[in-house]
């Protein structure tokens, strides 16, 4: 059997491909330790499938956290894996939008998952999420309620990407009485815009746009990413485990 552990700063995903070739994901908050993170995601994966940890014959590492998974046989950056993971997650993508906890990048991909080029970026945590579990705290709601919030709600501005400064442009406009969901409406909005000149930067035409990483589970910077491209962006089931899938495939090659 092959695991891939992508160990994230928010989420730590592991993935594992049985010798039938089936997938079985688990995810969890990755806390202070991305090693314990994944030591014990690996245990409740392996409870929860019935196998032996001594099954396991090729781990991969990715995600921010990978060094630090010492007992992994290798460690693969995360752009490699996403891009193994969204293909095989939906064949035929060839542009994958992967937002995380800390960054967000755009990659063109072969239809085998190869990344053929890439934009990332990770200087400052504008438009990931980290973001917007800051803007969320600042409008004082949980992230899981912003697609919510934001669903038929006519955007409003945001002139500001930096987190520090957003935050304190979001502060005001509460301040102002600008209605919570217009805010994240805003906010989507800057976020899809942000991303979308990224993809655009890529260039050619897309025939299947693929949307992973934690930021994905959300309704509304999805549907805003789409309305900005002016195409269909897939999600799927596994989209927040597209590193840890890609990882796992990855091992699996080493068998």
């Amino acid at each position: 059997m092959a695991v891939g552990i992508d160990a994230g700063s928010t989420a730590t995903k592991i993935a594992l491909i049985n010798e039938e070739g089936e997938l079985f994901c688990h995810v969890r908050p990755t806390g202070w330790s991305p090693r314990e993170a994944a030591r014990e995601g690996m245990r409740v994966l392996l409870d929860q499938t019935g196998y032996a940890e001594s099954q396991v014959k090729k781990t991969v590492a990715t995600g921010y956290g990978r060094i630090a998974l010492s007992f992994a046989d290798k460690a693969v950056t995360e752009i490699t894996c996403h891009g193994r993971g969204a293909a095989f997650l939906v064949p035929g993508a060839d542009i994958v939008i992967d937002i995380g906890g800390q960054d967000s990048k755009a990659l063109k991909i072969s239809p085998e998952g190869k990344v053929l080029d890439f934009l990332m970026n990770d200087k400052c945590a504008a438009g990931t999420g980290r973001f917007l579990q800051v803007m969320a705290a600042a409008l004082g709601v949980e992230v899981s309620e912003l697609a919510d919030l934001a669903q038929g709600k006519e955007p409003v501005s945001i002139s500001n990407m930096c987190t520090v400064f957003a935050e304190t442009e979001v502060i005001g406009l509460l301040a102002q009485g600008v209605d919570k969901g217009s805010i994240v409406a805003g906010l989507h909005q800057a976020i899809a815009r942000r991303v979308g000149a990224m993809v655009s930067r890529l260039g050619g035409p897309a025939a299947k746009i693929v949307f992973t990483g934690g930021v994905a589970l959300n309704a509304g910077v999805q549907a805003c990413i789409a309305e900005v491209l002016q195409a269909p962006v897939i999600v799927h089931r596994h989209s927040q485990q597209a590193g840890a899938i890609g990882a796992a495939l990855l091992a699996r090659e080493m068998l």
